[in-house]
C-alpha cells in the first residue's frame, strides 16, 4: 500500500499547488482521495487519467471537490478515445442528495458508500466528523496496515477510537496552538497532536495546512503532544508499506 499527498491546502491551492488530493495505489490499483482546486493538474505528475480507478469524497466543500467537474471531462474523453470502457466510480455520502446526484455524468457514476465497504483492495470505513457540512473521516485497511484520514473536522472524542493503533494519520491542522477551530469545523496543532498521543499511531502527517503563519510552527506544537513520527505536508510525500 502507498499513500502520497498530492495537494494539501485549505480553502484554496498556493501558486502551482492544489488543495485536497491523495493518491492511494495498491499493485496496480490506483484510488483518489479528495480532488480539490488544482489537484487534477497536480495529479498527472505521478498517474495517468486513463490509470485512475476510483475516487472516494469526504464531503462536498470545494476545497475538496473543485476538480471533479474537470475529471468527469477527462473521463468522457477517454471513453472517446476507447481509453477508458466502463464507468469511473466516485464514491461520496449521501447526505447531500442534490450533490451526489452531480457525480453521475457520461462517463462517471456516484456510489454511496458504507462501512466495511471493499473498494478495489482497500476496506474502508467512515465517521461523521464535526463540520458544517457533512464530511466522514475515513480508515483504509489493507494487508494489515491502516490509514486515518480524518477529513476537516473539529476535535471529538470518538477520533480517538477512529484512529486507534493506525500506521499512519492523515489529520487536518487549520490552525494553530491557542485558537479556536471547533465553529469552522477543524482542528488545531496541539489537538491534532493529542489525537495521535491518544489514538496511539505510528506516524501523523499534518496536511490541509492555513495560508498564514509559520507553518514549521504547527509541526513544533503537535509535537508537544505527539513523540512520534511527524510530517508536514507537501507535495510528493509518500508513504509506503514496507
Amino acid at each position: 500500500m502507498e499513500m502520497k499527498i498530492v495537494g494539501f491546502w485549505g480553502a484554496y491551492p498556493e501558486k502551482n499547488e492544489a488543495t485536497s488530493c491523495y493518491l492511494l495505489k495498491h499493485d496496480d490499483y490506483s484510488l483518489i482521495i479528495d480532488l480539490g482546486s488544482g489537484a487534477l493538474s497536480r495529479l498527472q505528475n505521478y498517474i495517468s487519467l486513463d490509470e485512475i480507478d476510483g475516487v472516494v469524497l469526504s464531503h462536498f466543500h470545494h476545497d475538496h471537490i473543485a476538480d471533479v467537474g474537470s475529471l468527469q471531462y477527462a473521463s468522457l474523453v477517454q471513453k472517446q478515445l476507447g481509453k477508458r470502457t466502463r464507468k469511473l466510480p466516485i464514491y461520496a455520502h449521501q447526505d447531500d442528495k442534490q450533490a451526489f446526484q452531480t457525480l453521475n455524468h457520461q462517463a462517471t457514476v456516484g456510489t454511496a458508500y458504507y462501512n466495511g465497504q471493499s473498494i478495489g483492495p482497500f476496506t474502508f470505513n467512515f465517521l461523521k466528523t464535526k463540520h458544517p457540512k457533512p464530511c466522514y473521516a475515513m480508515r483504509i485497511e489493507c494487508e494489515f496496515k491502516s490509514i486515518i484520514y480524518t477529513a476537516d473536522t473539529a476535535y471529538f472524542k470518538e477520533l480517538e477510537d477512529f484512529s486507534r493503533g493506525a500506521d499512519l494519520l492523515i489529520a487536518e491542522t487549520s490552525f494553530y496552538k491557542g485558537m479556536n477551530g471547533q465553529k469552522a469545523g477543524h482542528m488545531t496543532s496541539e489537538e491534532v497532536g493529542k489525537l495521535a498521543h491518544a489514538a496511539g499511531v505510528k506516524e501523523l502527517w499534518l496536511t490541509h495546512l492555513p495560508h498564514f503563519g509559520d507553518l514549521n510552527q504547527l509541526y513544533l506544537e503537535a509535537a508537544e503532544q505527539f513523540s512520534g513520527t511527524i510530517k508536514l505536508a507537501q507535495e510528493g510525500l509518500t508513504w509506503r508499506n514496507n
